[in-house]
This record gives C-alpha cells, structure tokens and sequence, in this order.
C-alpha cells in the first residue's frame, strides 16, 4: 500500500490503518527503532525502542491464570525411621497483569538421614504475592524419633509423635510402634497431600499417605505422596504413597522428582540410608494462545502450559 493511501485511511473516520501482526517469536530478526506490530501472543501492538519491544498505550491489561504450586518433599528417618511427609500442594486462580514478572521458586526435596539421624525438611516452593507451599516434614529416626511439621508431616520413628501437616496444604504423618525395638519397631509412613500417613505395627512399617490429582497439564498427574515406613530387622517396609513418595527399606528410596514426594525411611538393618524428598514443581495455565514467557511451554485443550521444575521467572 502506497503512503498516500496510508494517509487517505487515516483521514476516513470509519476506516483503520493496517499494521502487521504476528507472535512473538515472528517478530523481526533486526528491528529498528520505531518499528510497530499488532503482537498475537500477547494482544498488544507493540514498539522497538531501540534496544526492547515494548507495549504502546495501555499496558495494564490483565488475565486470569490458574496455578499448581507444590513444595519439596522431607526426607525419611533412618533406622526403623518415619517416612518423610509431602511437600505442601496448593492449587487455585488470580489474575495478573501484562508484563509483570513473577518470581518463581521450586523447592527442592529434604534429605534422607543416615546412621540413625533424622532426615532434613524439604524447601518451600512459590509464586510471587502467592502464599508459599510448605515444604513436607522429615521423617523421624532413631536418634530423633518425632516427626517434623511440614506441609505434610513426617512419620515418627517407634513410640513417638508425627509431624502435622499445614491445613489446606497436607495431612499428618503416622506414629511408629508404641512399644519395642529392633525386630518390632516400624516407623509410621509421612503424610501426603490427600491422606494422612498411617502407623506402624508390630508386623509393618506404615504406608505413606495419598498425593492429589491434578489436570493443570492436559492429562492426570498425582503428586505430594507421602514416604513409607523404614522396617524394624524383622517387618514389612511401608510403601510410599501414590503422588511420588519413596518405598521404605534398606535403602528407603528417593521420593520423585517434581512430585513433592516424601523420601522412604531406611530399615533397622543394612547401611541406615534413608531416602531424600522429591523436589517440587509451579505450574501455570491459561487460556487462549501464549502470552507469558518462562518455565518449559507447552499447549493443550486450548490452555498455554509453563511448567517451572526449577526456579526462574514468570513474565506475564
């Protein structure tokens, strides 16, 4: 179109002038200054001012995202230890405004105790204005026998108190045996986000608690499982809850990764290994085409994915 015909548009109150459109990752490869573009990802037109695309006119536009936020989870106790409890899961909606940057943090999975010491309790995770996901409660071990608080509790060693999970974010641990040692001592499994962690017997160390569901990502996914129960020299190794919480035994094993997993507590025999929390993971969604940048990308059902396994920044 010829600049004459640019200008005749103009001047007509009932016409516009056409600017070229495009996503974000169709914009010029060596811009100049004062280059302009109807911006499709992020429905603004937008400038180059010499150095950054920046927004034209009014930037305040906002959209409503939905999040999954959950915490690291605790490690498990070691010697007929506690499993350890679920990291914190959190999941709703808000609104944020264009071009705004969010600080995200993923918290990363406790760790598993060893010769008879408690485990570590797993790190918060966050979104930025957003209340934090607890990290989940280390499981109780020999030594140190009651479980942690958390965003769900760990599970005690033999004949003492579990850890309480944070409301709206976990379940409590199990308690171990109430009598015994060695051969009849179990430890209680660690909370998880849909259950609590249950007790230990005589005969078996308790099973970690039930994670949630969540379908934030196109497809069902469980997560925040509680660790299983490390077993006395002659019991049962309590299984790790669904959701990514560690099996006891001898070693307990690892809660998975951005899962928020609890990790297993270790045996009353072999090496006293206990198994480290999963790490956690912030996930956000929206719908329509992508307008934020940060995290891995992905589409589905019409909803634009970011999904944070490590820490970084959310740009709106």
């Amino acid at each position: 179109m010829s600049k004459q015909s640019d200008l005749v548009k103009l001047l007509q109150k009932d016409s516009a002038l056409a600017v070229p459109t495009g996503t974000t990752a169709q914009r010029p490869s060596s811009p100049v200054t004062g280059d302009t573009r109807y911006n499709t990802n992020l429905l603004y037109t937008e400038i180059y001012n010499g150095t950054a695309w920046e927004a034209i006119g009014d930037q305040s536009a906002t959209y409503t995202i939905e999040y999954l936020i959950v915490a690291g989870g605790g490690g498990g106790g070691s010697k007929y230890g506690g499993g350890g409890g679920a990291g914190g899961f959190l999941t709703s909606s808000t609104s944020v405004t264009a071009t705004t940057s969010f600080t995200v943090t993923v918290g990363a999975g406790g760790t598993g105790g060893t010769s008879g010491n408690k485990g570590t309790d797993g790190a918060n995770s966050s979104f930025t204005g957003l209340t934090a996901a607890v990290g989940g409660g280390a499981g109780g071990a020999d030594l140190t026998p009651a479980g942690s608080n958390g965003g769900s509790g760990g599970g005690a060693s033999s004949g003492n108190t579990a850890g309480s999970g944070t409301a709206g974010q976990g379940n409590s641990g199990g308690t171990g045996t109430s009598t015994g040692v060695a051969a009849t001592a179990n430890g209680g499994g660690g909370g998880g986000a849909s259950a609590a962690g249950t007790n230990g017997s005589a005969s078996n160390a308790g099973v970690g608690g039930a994670g949630t569901a969540s379908s934030i990502t196109g497809s069902s996914v469980t997560y925040a499982g509680g660790g299983g129960g490390g077993q006395g020299t002659a019991g049962a190794a309590g299984v790790g809850g669904v959701g990514g919480g560690g099996d006891g035994g001898n070693p307990g094993t690892n809660g998975t990764a951005n899962t928020g997993g609890g990790g297993g507590g270790s045996a009353n025999q072999g090496t006293f290994v206990a198994g480290n929390g999963g790490s956690g993971v912030v996930i956000i969604r929206y719908l329509g085409a992508q307008r934020g940048t940060g995290g891995t990308v992905t589409s589905s059902g019409g909803y634009t994915i970011h999904t944070f396994t490590s820490s970084g920044t959310y740009t709106a």
